[in-house]
């Protein structure tokens, strides 16, 4: 019984020897044979009871059962053991917890967006607030109430998205109900100015960034959806001077100190008399000391402050828009307005 029972914790410590070496399900399978299969020890040795003396046998099988628990414990602990090296080896090189985080990659603001802001927030600084102006929109607020004539281009199916349904005008209480007018997608912040009059009484200062619908083919330089931002003044004795100020005092906070401005006449329903503004600054790349067209501006027309009940014999005030992609080529020295949309990150990194 002495040297069965030997044989019995040679086997054991064998398998514990065994089964602590091995590194993968492979090694694992290959030496769990050589224990526990067909030919395994511990299979030879359960086959060898029968050659133990009857007196011995309680004991024999007694300890032969234990060994094979031992066994089995270390079998199960080296196949756990494998299997959990395997997995890890699936997450790739380990991590060392006690290195700084890697910070995540964060998006930003569109420079579209950053540029509008940073216009919006200069006009803040000087009174200027914000007012949001529609998408959707009806030929009275978009064109009549801005004295667009009847047969004005602007009105033509190539310009203007039309819809289908009609609506009634809302209005405050100083014009009734207008009859009912096809809706349209917005071709321009100026509407912002006619709600924002019907709604307040002089003196108001406001700007208008918003999204502007047209009916243009893409290509370099025009897109059927953009950005522009409007603004408007209105009060007493309000003059060509102020007007002239306030768009310096826009430039060179935007494009520096030496930059300069010019206007030249021409021709808006809704001003009289209407500019474009240009301006030139030595800092701006190969655009460096050329004039460049920016803006339509001008002093707004006496028809405008009928159409919204003012009187334009006791206020007076200007109007100007701009469309941020343009301002946003010249800004970013880019050559084509589809840059913007083309959602490069290579691009919006460097903008931004």
């Amino acid at each position: 019984m002495t040297a069965a029972s030997d044989d019995l914790d040679a086997i054991l410590l064998q398998a514990r020897e065994g089964f602590a070496k091995v590194s993968s399900r492979a090694e694992w399978e290959v030496f769990k044979a050589t224990v526990m299969g067909p030919k395994g020890s511990l299979t030879a040795a359960t086959k060898g009871l029968a050659e133990v003396p009857k007196a011995d046998k309680p004991a024999f099988g007694k300890k032969l059962n234990e060994i094979k628990k031992a066994v089995e414990a270390a079998c199960d602990e080296a196949l756990k053991r494998v299997e959990a090296m395997a997995a890890l080896k699936t997450l790739g090189n380990p991590i060392d917890p006690t290195l700084p985080v890697v910070e995540p990659l964060l998006g930003s603001r569109h420079p579209i967006s950053q540029l509008t802001d940073r216009v919006v927030d200069i006009f803040q600084r000087v009174g200027f607030v914000v007012r949001q102006p529609l998408e959707l929109e009806t030929e009275w607020f978009c064109f009549d109430a801005l004295n667009s004539p009847a047969d004005h281009p602007s009105r033509d199916m190539q310009d203007t998205y039309f819809l289908s349904a009609k609506t009634e005008v809302a209005t405050t209480s100083r014009r009734g109900a207008l009859p009912q007018e096809r809706l349209l997608l917005g071709t321009q912040t100026s509407t912002a100015q006619i709600r924002t009059m019907l709604r307040e009484k002089p003196p108001l200062r406001i700007i208008a960034p918003g999204r502007c619908f047209r009916r243009d083919n893409a290509d370099a330089t025009h897109s059927a959806n953009f950005h522009q931002i409007e603004g408007l003044m209105v009060a007493e004795k309000v003059s060509l001077k102020d007007f002239k100020a306030c768009l310096d005092y826009f430039i060179r906070s935007l494009f520096g100190p030496d930059a300069q401005t010019r206007l030249r006449p021409s021709y808006f329903p809704f001003t009289e008399p209407s500019f474009e503004l240009d301006f030139r600054t030595p800092d701006l790349g190969k655009l460096s000391n050329k004039w460049i067209e920016l803006m339509g501006c001008g002093m707004v027309h006496p028809k405008v402050f009928e159409n919204v009940g003012y009187n334009p014999e006791f206020v007076s005030g200007y109007a100007f828009g701009m469309g941020v992609e343009r301002l946003a080529m010249i800004y970013y020295g880019l050559d084509d307005i589809r840059d913007c949309y083309q959602n490069d990150l290579r691009l919006l990194k460097q903008l931004s």
